[in-house]
């Protein structure tokens, strides 16, 4: 059997180098044609070197002549924002490991041309949920989940009818504050943010994980992966009600899906974003590499306990966000973007990200979604009214 071949999209980050782990346990199995990062020139002209692709693509064109000089003989080199989307579509699996919306050009991409998308980038999902379901008809295309969360629910899924869920339960690890109260919360540092109890990821969306932010995209994402059909269990506004969030500070049971007939099927495995990654580009098969498996001679005790609603009030707002529909979402993510980019940057504290979205929010008009255009021009009203929120808090401190 011929290898399988993957692009990856934002093969520098942290999801493009644990799929890159993932095609050196099993070599033989996949090839990688095509390389992509934003700015990380060095670190992809490595991976150019191991790998031997056939062409790498840098979004900033300025670096293209660095990379030129760095990459083997016979890779071709592409330059510019647009380079990464031109990767998506002639691979067998696309892994769009891309950070935040400027995803969204690589997911439409790679359904438009029929392929298997294994997203990690949720945002593109979340901000052009219409735009990317009619995408996502295109023969052939198809969305594996790259999140331990909806892979989790993908697997519990199979086998069985859509029509059977009762409920989807994702869920969460609680991030780095779990259990603290207001007055704990008012003076958290970006250090501390960035701790996260159980998982290595960016700092995006670590503060994400922090803020239970991450979670209520993931409600939205799971809305969007797999609310199939009009009268499906989880479809429409009211499908929201059958997806709950319970923290799980272990992070072993990755999501579970209850049965009309009261029957709970969940996955677990230790935290390792291998085992999703590996997940999507085998599938409908299994890969051989056992990331994640289970000590069960070690592992003493699994909690689970219901999110603060109060103190972490990101998660409510993405629960109205995703009932809104049309391009509220993408104002809502957008808004996520622009408040903890201020934060890392020490410019608003902790508290205000869950401000800035709700002001954000307060102030959207609501609008449809139709084409990649209209997504993009929610995404700027958003980007630019969080922008104006974030300046008056940094006047004012």
């Amino acid at each position: 059997m011929p290898a399988r071949t993957v692009s990856l999209i934002g093969s520098t980050g942290s999801i493009g180098t644990q799929a890159i782990d993932v095609v050196r346990a099993e070599p033989d199995r996949y090839r990688v044609i095509a390389l992509a990062a934003s700015t990380s020139v060095d670190e992809l002209a490595a991976q150019a070197e191991e790998l031997r692709p056939d062409v790498v693509a840098i979004a900033d064109a300025s670096l293209a002549p660095k990379l030129r000089e760095l990459v083997p003989d016979g890779v071709e080199v592409m330059a510019g924002p647009e380079s990464l989307a031109a990767l998506a579509t002639e691979a067998d699996v696309i892994v769009n490991g891309v950070v935040g919306f400027a995803g969204l050009g690589v997911t439409l991409a790679a359904l438009r041309a029929g392929r298997r998308l294994a997203l990690a980038n949720k945002e593109s999902l979340i901000a052009g949920g219409p735009v990317v379901q009619r995408a996502r008809a295109t023969e052939g295309a198809e969305i594996l989940p790259v999140d331990s969360e909806h892979c989790a629910v993908h697997q519990c899924l199979r086998g069985n009818p859509i029509e059977r869920v009762g409920r989807l339960v994702i869920t969460a690890s609680g991030g780095p504050f779990r259990g603290r109260s207001s007055a704990e919360l008012a003076d958290v540092t970006v250090e501390e943010a960035l701790a996260h109890p159980t998982w290595s990821m960016g700092p995006k969306i670590t503060v994400d994980s922090s803020t239970l932010m991450n979670k209520g995209l993931e409600v939205i994402e799971a809305h969007e992966l797999f609310g199939q059909g009009p009268s499906g269990p989880l479809s429409g506004p009211e499908g929201y009600d059958r997806i709950d969030v319970v923290v799980h500070p272990q992070s072993v049971v990755h999501s579970m899906v209850e049965y009309t007939d009261g029957a709970t099927m969940a996955q677990l495995s230790m935290p390792d974003m291998r085992l999703p990654i590996g997940y999507a580009l085998a599938y409908p098969d299994r890969g051989e590499a056992p990331w994640g498996a289970i000590d069960w001679s070690t592992l003493g005790r699994l909690d689970f306990e219901p999110p603060d609603h109060d103190n972490f009030p990101c998660l409510g707002l993405a629960y109205e966000a995703g009932r809104a529909g049309g391009d509220a979402p993408a104002t809502l993510n957008a808004a996520n973007e622009v408040a903890v980019a201020a934060f890392l940057d020490g410019l608003i504290s902790w508290l205000a990200i869950a401000d800035i979205l709700k002001e954000t929010l307060d102030r959207h008009n609501g609008g449809r979604l139709e084409t990649a255009e209209d997504v993009v021009e929610a995404d700027r009203r958003a980007r630019e009214r969080a922008r104006l929120a974030v300046e008056r808090r940094t006047e004012s401190r």
